[in-house]
């Protein structure tokens, strides 16, 4: 099967590559591009580890085919933080210790900032309802809502 261009943006940067059709988001992010943040999980759309933003809703990168993005924005864990800054919820993340071995969290990263761009005050329910998608299995999940609530300012 011959490769198809691709041509989207990713973390507010114009990428134009070639890819196997069949190539996942996931597998095209991680490999071709070398954005190793989003994390390969599940490989079935049940732990959230490879959350993405694609033009501003949150998607599963390993049920999305790379060229089902053509034109689109793509927004990584690596585009979250600006100029070497991070971002307020990877530092309520730092603050609430929010993470153990990490894995997780560049998903959560990701769902969080989808959640508060719509969402910029939500309630615990409103958090636990909406972070569902992303599994965590070091730790409880009370930590990641306090990081939530003070990345939100509550």
């Amino acid at each position: 099967m011959p490769k198809v261009p691709l041509r989207f943006s990713v973390n507010a940067e114009q990428k134009e590559i070639m890819v196997e059709p069949y190539w996942t988001l996931l597998r095209t992010l991680r490999d071709e591009l070398m954005l190793t943040g989003t994390k390969e999980g599940c490989s079935n759309g049940n732990c959230g580890a490879c959350t993405v933003m694609v033009d501003g809703k949150t998607v599963n990168s390993c049920l999305v085919l790379a060229p089902e993005v053509s034109g689109q924005e793509v927004l990584t864990v690596e585009g979250i933080a600006r100029n070497g800054k991070l971002s307020r919820v990877q530092e309520a993340f730092v603050q609430e210790g929010a993470l153990q071995c990490g894995f997780c969290t560049p998903g959560f990263i990701v769902s969080t900032t989808a959640l508060l761009h719509r969402i910029p005050n939500p309630t615990e329910e409103e958090i636990r309802l909406n972070l569902a998608g992303n599994l965590c299995r070091c730790t409880g999940y009370d930590k990641i809502v306090r990081a939530v609530q003070r990345a939100a300012g509550s």
